[in-house]
């Protein structure tokens, strides 16, 4: 289920929802993914709930509770501004970025964890973006440049 509380040019639920699945398969993951894209100011309030940072963020995952069916896999929320702000500042697309990050949730209902995980996750999306067609992940855009030796 894709829920767009804000609208993204070029970006239907339609053809959201298929990318999830295609990334869902890709990332051998079991379940549905529901998707909400929102606002920034609702990703600070899910922050603040769930996770207990009083600030916005770009993107929010989900995994489903131990006693949902499982046919559910979980739920990721997503800033429509955020995306849009790192797209812009990136030369992609808004509807670009908007997969990066639920290829990023997908992976973190997957059970990776990109802050403890010693680049393991940044691995795996970094395969799954050239299979999916997406330009530079979100963890790779994180982490700092590699200095290039002079020849």
């Amino acid at each position: 289920m894709v829920i767009l509380e804000k609208r993204v040019a070029k970006l239907t639920a339609f053809a959201l929802g298929r990318f999830v699945a295609r990334a869902c398969r890709a990332a051998r993951l079991k379940g549905a993914v529901h998707v909400l894209l929102t606002s920034s100011a609702e990703m600070k309030s899910l922050n603040h709930r769930f996770r207990a940072k009083n600030t916005p963020t770009d993107v929010l995952s989900f995994p489903a509770a131990s006693d949902a069916p499982q046919t559910l896999a979980g739920e990721i929320a997503i800033s429509v501004e955020m995306a849009a702000k790192n797209a812009r500042l990136l030369g992609h697309s808004t509807a670009e970025e908007v997969k990066i990050l639920v290829l990023h949730g997908i992976l973190h209902l997957r059970g990776y964890d990109h802050e403890c995980d010693n680049g393991k996750m940044a691995r795996r999306e970094k395969q799954l973006r050239r299979k999916l067609r997406l330009p530079e992940g979100l963890i790779e855009r994180a982490s700092p440049p590699v200095p290039r030796r002079k020849s």
